[in-house]
């Protein structure tokens, strides 16, 4: 069953020191509509602009992530985004009123917490969720990914540090599965003492201190620090991983094994995620009463019974299931059925035909006229109960022209390939 949307059900509202600006924040979640995402919006700024918290929106990933839309920007938003993915929430709106959100005590626990006791609210819409379904790698500087198939959203990551209190951290969450606000939320951001004076000096960290990160020594931690946990280090890396994959705007289903993450890696990571859901997305499913709607054909000759994959001008897979019950069996052969070619073949120009129409600005006025076939070939006979998947992809288009290449296959064995060419013309 297909998840629904979730918003908030009631409005958060925080106050604070940014961790880098040190300037006084107050940051409020808002309930939103579906279909809205999570979007920040700049109260301190003319217009109140909006920055959605997508990854095409990344302007800078060193010591945080940094979101730019037309001149407006928001900073160091992965503590909250990290609380906002981890329990589900879909659509929020999120006012503040500078540039950054506030620190609070540098983990995300404050947000996951108030914002799981204001509770959610089911929508109407269905979520949008991206399940691995082919593991896949991902290389950025010294940070590596792999993402494997999981129906849960599990995270397994690794750090090697040379300090005595880090050295070599593995650990591994399930993020969504109620565990997150007790073993993942809680952990701080951390830092070197070695780094303090350089990176103030570039104008960062402005707002550091002990109250709100893991200040490190040479040796072992700055006075007045205790870890929440022993492992606090990774843990950490952890809920900056959810965070930074919550600008894939999707819910996530899959195993992600990260060695030595970091934020220019996890964005590299929410990237390849990203054109991989768009990509499944744009391969949508054309039932039989679409196909009805857009090809003329009807009993006994049309020969789609569905597209399965669809590429905007560029591609299309569409099946047609062979039953016994095809008119042409009884004469094609008695006693011997086999599906004439010349019918494998016009499935194939039909399913380039629902291709080449959806390219059309107009295509209730059009219909698609075959011109010629090239290179065609039968490899094997199609007999009843085959199921035949075929894909057309769109070579040339000029004018109302078009080449197309096609091949069938049953069980991923070929049946018949061709070069077909093709004329719009007005109905």
């Amino acid at each position: 069953m297909t998840p629904k949307q979730q918003t908030l059900a009631a409005t958060v509202e925080f106050e604070g020191a940014g961790l880098h600006s040190a300037e006084n924040a107050t940051i409020v979640f808002r309930p939103a509509p579906a279909e809205h995402g999570i979007v920040f919006r700049r109260t301190d700024l003319e217009g109140a602009p909006e920055v959605p918290a997508r990854v095409e929106h990344v302007a800078e990933v060193d010591r945080g992530i940094v979101l730019r839309k037309d001149g407006a920007s928001v900073r160091t938003v992965e503590h909250v985004l990290s609380a906002v993915a981890a329990l589900e929430i879909d659509n929020v709106l999120i006012e503040l009123s500078c540039k950054e959100p506030p620190a609070v005590d540098g983990s995300a626990a404050p947000f996951a917490e108030r914002l799981r006791e204001a509770g959610t609210e089911a929508q109407e819409a269905a979520a949008h969720v991206w399940s691995c379904d082919v593991p896949f790698a991902v290389e950025e500087g010294s940070s590596r990914y792999a993402v494997v198939p999981d129906r849960r959203y599990v995270i397994s990551g690794s750090i090697d540090f040379d300090h005595p209190l880090i050295r070599r951290q593995h650990a591994s969450y399930a993020i969504c599965s109620g565990g997150y606000a007790e073993d993942i939320a809680p952990a701080r951001t951390f830092g070197f003492m070695k780094d303090a004076e350089r990176l103030r000096a570039s104008g960062l960290a402005l707002g550091a201190d002990t109250s709100n990160t893991v200040v490190l020594t040479a040796e072992g931690l700055h006075e007045g620090v205790v870890l929440r946990f022993a492992d606090e280090f990774i843990r950490h890396k952890i809920l900056d991983v959810v965070g930074d994959l919550a600008l894939v705007g999707r819910r996530i289903r899959a195993q992600i094994i990260a060695e030595r993450p970091g934020h220019r890696g996890n964005i590299e990571l929410a990237r390849a995620i990203a054109r991989r859901a768009q990509k499944a997305a744009d391969a949508q499913v054309i039932d039989i009463n679409q196909i009805l709607r857009i090809l003329p054909h009807r009993f006994p000759f049309l020969l789609v019974d569905r597209v399965i994959e669809y590429e905007k001008g560029k591609r299309i897979v569409g099946i047609k299931n062979v039953t016994i019950n095809e008119p042409f069996f009884v004469g094609h052969f008695p006693g011997l059925p086999i599906m004439p070619g010349v019918l494998i073949i016009e499935a194939m120009a039909q399913v380039g035909g629902l291709l080449l129409m959806d390219t059309l600005e107009d295509p209730d006025d059009k219909i698609v006229y075959f011109m010629s076939l090239d290179k065609v070939k039968f490899r094997r006979p199609v007999t009843p109960g085959d199921q035949i998947e075929f894909e057309v992809k769109l070579v040339q288009l000029r004018r109302r022209v078009a080449r197309m290449k096609g091949v069938g296959r049953v069980d991923g064995k070929v049946v018949a390939e061709a070069e077909l060419k093709a004329q719009v013309v007005d109905r």
